[in-house]
């Protein structure tokens, strides 16, 4: 764990740690020039399909909808759709990300956020004992295993990403 993670408590460590769940966290200095998550991950130098990216959408009938996926993948909004049960989804404007979750882009973590929203991981989260969500803040990454975050956000795993 670097200092900036043993300095800092966000929203979603202390989420964990109340829920009993296991994690760890890991930091990296933040180059406001590229937010990217595969920059992140070149930059604690782990593999970009074991860090995950929180995106937001809405969802025709079913309002906001968290996806969360290899951070080097991009979202197929129609495998999004039909995984959420819904019509369509279409991504958040980034100017409505911090309104409605409380987190900036580059900073968006699945857990924490104002509201609790349906939520969904890429199903290639199970095939790493631990992933990389954010914090909830840039510059600092929770490690957990896949299978009790998302039991525990109430989180499906389903195919998520273009191919």
């Amino acid at each position: 764990m670097s200092s900036k993670a043993k300095e800092v408590k966000t929203n979603a460590m202390r989420i964990l740690s109340q829920a009993g769940i296991p994690y760890r966290t890991s930091a990296y200095e933040v180059d406001e020039t590229d937010l990217s998550g595969v920059h992140a991950a070149q930059l604690l130098g782990v593999p970009p399909e074991q860090m995950f990216k929180t995106l937001v959408t809405k969802g025709e009938k079913r309002g906001y909808l968290v996806f969360c996926i290899p951070v080097a993948e991009e979202l197929d909004l129609k495998k999004c759709a039909q995984a959420a049960g819904d019509k369509s989804v279409r991504m958040l404007p980034v100017k409505e990300l911090f309104p409605l979750t409380g987190y900036v882009r580059g900073g968006c973590s699945p857990l924490g956020m104002k509201k609790q929203f349906p939520t969904f991981f890429d199903e290639t989260a199970v095939l790493y004992d631990e992933i990389y969500v954010s914090a909830g803040m840039r510059g600092v990454q929770i490690l957990a295993a896949p299978e009790p975050l998302a039991e525990f956000l109430g989180a499906s795993f389903a195919e998520l990403t273009k191919k």
